[in-house]
């Protein structure tokens, strides 16, 4: 494993899951301060200073990070299990967004929807081949389509963040179909 993605998975967890592990306390949003996450990483034995953390934030393939405009604050986008309140864009959703899962999740999707486990929200995706990849990760993908128009014509709340993952509280049965 690389040295950028060992950055990276550790930036995952403290940002998204367990800051108190990095010694990282979130704000509202999910900011907390670079100096802090520097620290944090050289106590991990990890590489700490700017360049190494601007890598990360700007090759990761998912865009899991993003950097505040002066650059003195840090957060993970989306995929939190900590609270935070998120301060996403409400938006208008395509047709169509797409999800990814594997076939031992299935009929219990089929049955009972989409819900967002142990996260804040349900991803989507814009295009296949990216639900594809999510799914990917945890064997062979099965793409389910999203009535995502259609939710959002019945009163349903998307976001969209800044990395273009689609977030919504569910997803009815109803609304999905196996591509």
């Amino acid at each position: 494993m690389t040295e950028t993605t060992k950055i990276s998975k550790t930036l995952s967890y403290w940002l998204r899951h367990a800051p108190e592990a990095g010694g990282l306390t979130l704000d509202a949003n999910g900011w907390t301060e670079v100096d802090t996450v520097l620290a944090a990483l050289a106590r991990e034995g990890l590489p700490a200073d700017w360049d190494a953390l601007l890598t990360v934030v700007e090759t990761n393939d998912k865009q899991r990070f993003e950097l505040s405009a002066d650059g003195e604050r840090i957060r993970a986008r989306q995929g939190h299990s900590v609270s935070v309140e998120g301060d996403w864009t409400a938006a208008t959703p395509p047709d169509v967004l797409w999800h990814g899962t594997v076939e031992r999740f299935l009929d219990a999707i089929l049955a009972e929807g989409l819900k967002p486990m142990a996260r804040h929200h349900v991803h989507l995706s814009p295009d296949q081949e990216t639900a594809r990849r999510v799914a990917a990760r945890r064997g062979k993908p099965v793409i389910l389509e999203v009535a995502a128009g259609r939710l959002a014509a019945q009163g349903q709340a998307f976001f969209v963040t800044g990395n273009g993952v689609w977030l919504t509280q569910a997803v009815a049965p109803g609304a999905l179909k196996r591509t």
